[in-house]
């Protein structure tokens, strides 16, 4: 009889960790996003789809970084196919750019909205369209409420959804799976020439649901994500200063 309820437990846990977006990557791969370290800090080493991210920004630098960071994860959920919606308050968005991340902008659909209740309304609408491969909102304000009719939308669509909070003073508890913060990092200069070095962030994750927070370093180069050692990122700063 114990060996029948461990069983039945754990087979319940495996199913709930599927309903949040914890699903295995493909055979023969271990990841799916390809960020390294910081996919092993979710549940069963799983980077979650299906579900909702939000991503904290306290300034326009921050803002801009957790655009560049989710284009590239765009560029990976996008592979099979698929448009992304992506719902803006402030327009500032130069489509272009996302062609630097692997993205083309006539395969993202763009709108500008004005008010949070009309982007939170629009992202829920599109939330619930599986043709979908991502949606994302930029929202000032979100509560815990709203939070939850995001992820409700989600749980049969399985479409990913971020939301970018562009005014982190004002946090609360949301449904979201995970809350993430981007900050940006100097690029390394290629080769020793001059100019902007490969886009480099520092990912920290704030609260993860079932998971371990932690920070990392990562940079986009090569087209993927390419994790850097902490103590190789301390030695390339000493070496520039």
């Amino acid at each position: 009889m114990p060996d029948t309820k461990r069983e039945l437990i754990s087979q319940l846990q495996k199913n709930i960790l599927q309903w949040e977006g914890y699903k295995s990557p493909p055979a023969g791969t271990r990841e799916l996003v390809g960020l390294g370290p910081v996919e092993a800090a979710f549940p069963n080493g799983v980077f979650p789809l299906g579900t909702v991210h939000e991503l904290v920004c306290s300034n326009t630098e921050q803002a801009t970084a957790c655009g560049g960071f989710v284009t590239g994860l765009l560029s990976v959920l996008m592979q099979n196919g698929g448009a992304c919606l992506w719902i803006g308050l402030s327009g500032n968005l130069f489509p272009s750019a996302l062609k630097a991340f692997g993205v083309e902008p006539d395969r993202v659909i763009f709108i500008t909205l004005s008010k949070d209740k009309d982007v939170l309304w629009a992202m829920e609408e599109a939330l619930k369209c599986a043709g979908l491969a991502a949606v994302i909102g930029e929202l000032r304000e979100m509560d815990f409420k709203q939070s939850r009719r995001l992820q409700l939308a989600v749980e049969q669509s399985q479409v990913t959804g971020f939301v970018l909070r562009n005014q982190s003073n004002k946090m609360s508890s949301t449904a979201c799976a995970a809350r993430w913060q981007i900050k940006p990092l100097p690029g390394e200069s290629v080769d020793g020439l001059p100019g902007l070095g490969f886009p480099r962030w520092q990912v920290e994750l704030l609260r993860v649901r079932n998971g371990q927070p932690g920070n990392w370093i990562v940079e986009w180069s090569d087209g993927k994500f390419k994790p850097i050692e902490k103590q190789a990122f301390q030695q390339q700063k000493l070496l520039v200063g």
